[in-house]
């Protein structure tokens, strides 16, 4: 009897991250409702047994993708956040969207994430997965204006919870604006921001 081959963790790790890309491009292309597993089978260049080991259902596709979505945005605020000295709040929010407008582009996950937001609204499990990431952005956020505070950037009696959440919204607010029209353009975006808060 011959031994089974074992598989390395980064053979594992290649075929997923095949399997997610290949999704993204018929997501893209297609949109979620349009695209089926047989599509996401043909662009791998896999065959079925080895998409479903991975990915049982689109739903799980599905559920991948918006992990990428959002994650990256989630990681760079997160850094943000931790940051010592701590950064002022209008560098923390142009930070997060030069992050951002890298992801902007036709193969860059914001429009994913769009599609995201729409499937949220008839899938419960993945609106709860949606509600938890932005209640963790609204976290970080928070985290950055409560040191802001205590650095007399923002008023000491301002409520924290408020202002991240105006916060976290300035910015899916710039990047459907940019997607959708093409415009205002980062630093525009940026520079109405400081108008607002004047600074």
């Amino acid at each position: 009897m011959y031994p089974v081959p074992r598989v390395s963790a980064e053979h594992l790790a290649a075929r997923r991250r095949q399997i997610v890309e290949a999704a993204r491009r018929c997501f893209l292309r297609e949109g979620f409702h349009r695209t089926t597993m047989q599509d996401v089978i043909a662009e791998a260049g896999l065959s079925v047994g080895a998409v479903y080991r991975y990915f049982p259902s689109k739903a799980d596709l599905i559920n991948a993708i918006a992990e990428e979505a959002v994650g990256g945005a989630e990681e760079v605020l997160a850094g943000i956040a931790r940051q010592e000295p701590p950064v002022p709040l209008i560098e923390a929010l142009g930070r997060v969207l030069a992050y951002v407008e890298t992801q902007a582009g036709d193969e860059g996950v914001l429009r994913i994430a769009i599609q995201v937001w729409g499937e949220a609204q008839r899938d419960p499990a993945l609106a709860t997965f949606v509600a938890g990431k932005y209640a963790g952005f609204r976290h970080h956020f928070e985290v950055l204006v409560r040191r802001a505070q205590r650095g007399g950037e923002i008023p000491a009696d301002a409520d924290a919870e408020a202002v991240a959440a105006a916060l976290f919204a300035l910015v899916p607010g710039w990047f459907l604006q940019l997607i959708l029209t093409g415009a205002p353009d980062r630093d525009t975006y940026l520079a109405g921001v400081r108008a607002l808060l004047g600074r």
